[in-house]
């Protein structure tokens, strides 16, 4: 087992523990209250989409969601769109006008679709084998190699732009990045998660003096350690 599996083991094997002794219920109720206890209580819901769901926590850090809250409460009709779906989509759709979230995974982009509200929807759009002489748009995640996402990436063309928030949360993220600052309303903002990872950074660094990003940076739901989160606007000219 990878050390990712040991710790989703080990988070499930905890949780258990506490069901047994009958603490889960005051841990949930604290973790209302209490930005420390929800992080804590959070640790027992890694990958667990209903217990985030019930949490009311997207997988960024803290400080990046309250900031996009604090956004969206200026923005009440505010239309999401979001490269990525999962406990994201339901947060994001309770807080904004509309929200469609692409999704590159079948089982994960029903299993989401089915629980979210009226004004969400989640479009499956899984990538293709790469043709011999085609420019494909390729995922740098291990295990998606020989994958074209272009149609995924290009789903936000076939939407009615422009949208208030963009949410880089999936595969081919560059790209994604890329395509939305054409999709962004004048004042928007991106999410663009895990930019712990070197190749993250690079595809912001690409995009020059045209953008503004501010790195949050620390506690994030269902992580033992801190990790980044960047909010990505047009730069005024």
């Amino acid at each position: 087992m990878d050390l990712k599996g040991t710790y989703v083991s080990a988070a499930r094997s905890v949780r258990r523990g506490a069901e047994s002794l009958g603490v889960m219920e005051g841990w949930d109720r604290r973790a209302t209250t209490s930005r420390a206890w929800c992080w804590s209580r959070s640790l027992l819901a890694v990958y667990d989409f209903e217990d985030l769901v019930r949490l009311d926590v997207p997988w960024w850090t803290f400080d990046a969601a309250d900031r996009v809250e604090a956004f969206l409460r200026g923005r009440r009709d505010a239309r999401v769109f979001e490269w990525g779906s999962g406990a994201s989509t339901m947060w994001l759709a309770s807080r904004a006008g509309s929200v469609t979230a692409v999704e590159h995974d079948a089982e994960w982009a029903h299993m989401v679709g089915d629980r979210v509200p009226a004004n969400a929807r989640v479009v499956l759009v899984p990538p293709a084998p790469v043709a011999g002489n085609a420019a494909p748009i390729l995922s740098e995640k291990a295990g998606f190699e020989g994958l074209d996402f272009t149609d995924y990436v290009e789903q936000i063309d076939k939407e009615d732009d422009p949208f208030d928030l963009i949410v880089v949360d999936g595969r081919a993220r560059g790209a994604c990045l890329r395509r939305a600052l054409d999709h962004l309303a004048p004042g928007g903002m991106i999410v663009f998660d895990n930019v712990d990872r070197e190749r993250y950074r690079r595809a912001i660094a690409a995009e020059g003096a045209g953008i503004r990003v501010d790195w949050t940076r620390g506690l994030t739901p269902c992580l033992p350690y801190p990790t980044r989160t960047a909010l990505i606007t047009v730069a005024e000219s």
